[in-house]
């Protein structure tokens, strides 16, 4: 099991427990707690040897973070420190039960139940074929405190080796050689399904439909996880579940309080995964996002919607850049049946402004307390010359999802891209090596939509994320917001702490509009243009009043421990790995948000050289094997959280 920092767990218990009243948390509170950057590689990339060395500033900044209070809590709660990739998890998402304000739901992409890099070379840690990633926490106490359930499902946690694991198929029962079933600690009721999950994990609470197909909160509520999914290994393609490669599935559970229990009750509290995309033989559907219209007041109360990029066509285009329509999915059945809406033309070009531009992804959806739905994207440019600059571009419905306008422009932005790593071929942010930052200027959005009720919604639209406008090193985290529904925009402004250079930032508003929380993940350490320097990652998390719709002044309610970001890595192990997202809530009473973190995380002195000669030369080094060459926690990412009342009640 992980280790919360020992400070970290008393300043909770005795400064957190005030706001977070087990007494109207519900019967329940005794709970303890991909992407269009892709460019020619040839003649467009900067030669990181000219990029501007580490600033008296970063020094400075490090070292105020590590001085600073930190009070945050770890998420993935029953994830191991070591072996890698087990420990590794990124991409938290997270979301809250309006009418349980105090119940709340994360996931992440957790690889918790792959096989350990010993198993067979110990040179390679693959994602084990039928294994799934899409790891679920839960909260009853407004996030003071996390649960990770245990299912039964199919595992290769049991593989650690020196033999390779072997895949199962029909299933059985997982052992030191094989995959199999076992305890997992992902979304169960996938390998029935003939589904893998697969990450990339979005959740949002709405009402549960009655017998009669009626919402009401009176019903109760349902919990939506959307994640992507491929098609658990078949003898035949014929037996597969769905067309293409990967899908967007959606889970469900009207029980979170049993579901949080784990085993045969916890995951019969799940209901079976629904394949809600529309699949094609050369399908990819990536980067979604679910939100349930929560507010009783609109006429739509109860709509499931779901964004997403389908990326489409085995064939070879400009800039490898190939079509990806930005689609919405529509449920009026609380999940059951989905329509699709494609929301632009299939069509990209990198070198003309059409409706699609190089592509539309990293989008995000809401609903206000009329009923209207949004959905916003970052329709991205084509370099070279970096960064190249973006807009955020507006798609509304008024009819509950069956028609939207086209693409409004609502931001300009500038994509802190300034290097494209040469080995895997993505923008990166905090060095040679690092971790990709493919969504950090795409649009994270939230609406005070007066939810549970929708009475005292004020349908304010703030929309956050990481710019490059003013170049390498001085990344910022911009907001704007609206308050005449996205007609128009205040002029965006830098909120983040002197020193972090914006990673990735969601925004979250108080149901009535009142109170603005943004966590962001930033680097603290200038780019590297090396893999022997220290780098820095902290999470932040921000509070603002608004007043007349203005939001005040920022100030810092949580600054996390740092880590080094080189002890993150993909599982192919030639950079670092953070995924894509942060994210936040916020209820009339407190904040919430979840980040990528490493400070459990250890660098790795043998991967470092490794990663370093694949990009320069030189003398030949060996590919490492991470459980022999390198410390324990090495990959050791995980989900750190914060829950803070709101500071100006």
């Amino acid at each position: 099991m992980k280790l919360l920092n020992f400070f970290s767990v008393s300043f909770r218990q005795t400064t957190r427990r005030a706001f977070l009243n087990p007494s109207s948390a519900t019967s329940n509170s005794q709970y303890i707690m991909k992407s269009n950057h892709w460019f020619n590689l040839q003649n467009s990339v900067p030669s990181y040897l000219r990029i501007a060395s580490a600033s008296a500033l970063f020094v400075a900044a490090a070292a105020m973070a590590i001085i600073a209070v930190d009070s945050s809590t770890l998420v993935n709660v029953g994830s191991p420190s070591s072996p890698f990739s087990q420990n590794k998890q990124n991409e938290p998402a997270i979301a809250v039960d309006a009418n349980h304000p105090f119940i709340l739901a994360a996931g992440a992409n957790d690889n918790i139940d792959l096989e350990a890099c010993n198993a067979g070379d110990p040179r390679t840690c693959p994602f084990t074929a039928g294994v799934g990633t899409s790891g679920v926490y839960f909260s009853f106490d407004g996030g003071a405190t996390w649960i990770e359930p245990t299912y039964q499902g199919y595992t290769a946690r049991t593989c650690l080796g020196p033999n390779p694991c072997a895949a199962s198929t029909p299933p059985a029962a997982a052992g030191p050689s094989n995959a199999g079933i076992g305890d997992i600690g992902t979304l169960p009721k996938y390998v029935e399904a003939g589904l893998v999950s697969g990450g990339d994990p979005a959740l949002a609470f709405g009402p549960k439909p009655g017998a009669d197909g009626t919402f009401s909160w009176a019903n109760g509520s349902r919990l939506y996880y959307a994640n992507l999914a491929a098609n658990f290994p078949q003898p035949a393609k014929s037996d597969e579940s769905f067309r293409g490669m990967e899908a967007v599935v959606v889970s469900r559970t009207d029980d979170v309080a049993t579901a949080a229990l784990g085993g045969t009750a916890g995951k019969n509290a799940w209901m079976a995964p629904v394949v809600a995309s529309k699949q094609s033989s050369t399908s990819f559907s990536d980067k979604e996002q679910i939100w349930a219209d929560n507010a009783s007041s609109s006429p739509f109360f109860g709509n499931v919607y779901v964004c997403y990029a389908q990326f489409r066509s085995n064939s070879v285009h400009q800039k490898a850049n190939a079509p990806a329509p930005l689609t919405v999915l529509v449920s009026h059945d609380g999940g059951n049946t989905w329509s699709s809406n494609q929301l632009v033309p299939a069509g990209t070009s990198p070198n003309n402004n059409s409706a699609s531009g190089f592509g539309i992804s990293g989008c995000t959806v809401r609903t206000d307390s009329k009923g209207g739905a949004y959905v916003f994207g970052e329709k991205f440019a084509a370099g070279p010359p970096l960064p190249t600059h973006s807009e955020h571009v507006m798609f509304k419905s008024t009819d509950g999802g069956k028609s939207w306008t086209q693409a409004n422009s609502v931001q300009q932005v500038v994509d802190p891209c300034f290097f494209i790593d040469p080995v895997i071929g993505r923008c990166v942010e905090d060095g040679i090596a690092g971790a990709r930052n493919d969504l950090a200027a795409s649009p994270s959005v939230d609406i005070a939509n007066g939810a549970p009720t929708g009475t005292d919604a004020t349908n304010e639209i703030v929309d956050a994320w990481a710019d490059g406008s003013d170049g390498v090193n001085s990344e910022h985290v911009l907001l704007s917001h609206s308050t005449d529904g996205g007609t128009s925009w205040s002029t965006p402004s830098a909120i983040e702490t002197a020193g972090d250079r914006g990673y990735y930032a969601a925004p979250a508003l108080s149901p009535n509009g009142t109170d603005l929380y943004v966590v962001y993940n930033a680097f603290t350490t200038p780019f590297r243009n090396d893999t022997t320097s220290l780098r820095s990652l902290v999470g932040v998390f921000k509070h603002a009043d608004i007043t007349g719709g203005v939001p005040g002044a920022f100030s810092e309610l949580n600054r996390s421990t740092p880590g080094d970001p080189r002890g993150s890595s993909q599982n192919g192990l030639t950079a670092e790995f953070l995924g894509d997202y942060v994210y936040a809530v916020a209820t009339r009473t407190y904040g919430a948000g979840v980040w990528n973190d490493t400070r459990n995380a250890a660098d790795c002195a043998a991967i470092d050289a490794w990663r370093s000669f694949l990009r320069t030369g030189g003398a030949p080094v060996p590919r490492p094997a991470p459980q022999t060459d390198c410390p324990a926690t090495f990959g050791n990412s995980d989900i750190f959280g914060i829950s803070i009342a709101d500071p100006t009640p």
